[in-house]
């Protein structure tokens, strides 16, 4: 077999969790979607290492990094990719892979992403504006994505989830692209910051950037993927919550609460605002700070 010939093309078709069977590392939980094990990266207790069933992709949450089999095994056996291929082409058959046949899954998305670029486009950086946003705090963590949708192409702000699905903001449209799941800010620190959507998480960082750079973030994108990342919480010395002031967002805060020691419910600090977004663009504590942050931009 020619090793060059086997290298990327065959690396979706090495199955990950198999892979890691035969290196005797087995799921603690597992989905119609995902099986979640403890890192073959590092030590831990709480199984913070996620593998795809649909893509046969795998993330590290602690590290913050993922890939397919072969970046894994270069990873955990610190070779080379030539090593790792030697390592794995007698059981190319054994170890393939078979996606989970899911139907809904197998529809063709409604959303397709054309283009992703730096921000630039004068109407998404007026929209930034119109949320409080300074133009550098958008351009960190967001891009400008172009998509086809119903046949038209738009642009809107895009953040990227842990699955590399896209949710989309324009002046007129908020939606998202498939696969759709939470984002992830990896930074290896003890302290977790969970915010609800986009704009909350661009606010607390245009607000309290050093809190945002000193931790990990998660922003859920929907309040659906609450117990997706339930069993991730337990790795963290402390988890600070920063949901919407609604019924919704008071009972998810509720029931991590309940469930969690180390969880602090920060909503108190937008009390009188539906969301840390709203605060920021009509609290006059929070246009001072974006004032300044505007100003030391220039």
């Amino acid at each position: 077999m020619n090793l060059n010939n086997l290298s990327c093309k065959s690396a979706r078709n090495i199955c990950i969790v198999k892979t890691l069977a035969k290196l005797g590392h087995f799921p603690t939980r597992t989905t119609e979607k995902e099986a979640w094990f403890l890192s073959p990266l590092r030590s831990e207790t709480q199984a913070s290492f996620s593998v795809s069933l649909i893509k046969n992709l795998w993330f590290d949450f602690g590290l913050g990094m993922g890939g397919n089999t072969i970046d894994l095994i270069m990873l955990i056996k610190s070779w080379s990719v030539r090593e790792t291929l030697e390592y794995l082409k007698n059981d190319m058959r054994s170890l393939s892979f078979s996606p989970q046949k899911i139907e809904h899954l197998t529809k063709k998305p409604e959303i397709s992403i054309l283009d992703v670029q730096i921000i630039h486009l004068k109407a998404l950086i007026d929209y930034l504006h119109s949320r409080s946003i300074p133009y550098e705090i958008g351009r960190k963590y967001c891009r400008q994505v172009w998509y086809r949708c119903k046949g038209k192409r738009f642009f809107a702000l895009g953040l990227e989830n842990y699955k590399r699905g896209w949710e989309l903001r324009n002046k007129y449209f908020k939606t998202s692209s498939s696969p759709k799941t939470f984002s992830f800010f990896g930074r290896g620190t003890k302290q977790l910051i969970i915010t609800e959507g986009m704009f909350d998480f661009l606010s607390l960082a245009t607000i309290d950037e050093e809190l945002v750079q000193n931790s990990d973030c998660i922003i859920l994108n929907s309040l659906a993927f609450v117990e997706r990342i339930r069993m991730l919480i337990p790795k963290y010395e402390k988890v600070l919550i920063y949901l919407d002031n609604d019924p919704a967002g008071t009972k998810a805060a509720s029931s991590l609460l309940n469930q969690f020691d180390n969880v602090t419910d920060c909503s108190n600090y937008y009390s009188g605002y539906v969301d840390l977004n709203e605060k920021l663009i009509n609290d006059v504590s929070c246009k001072k700070i974006l004032d300044f942050k505007i100003m030391s931009h220039w």
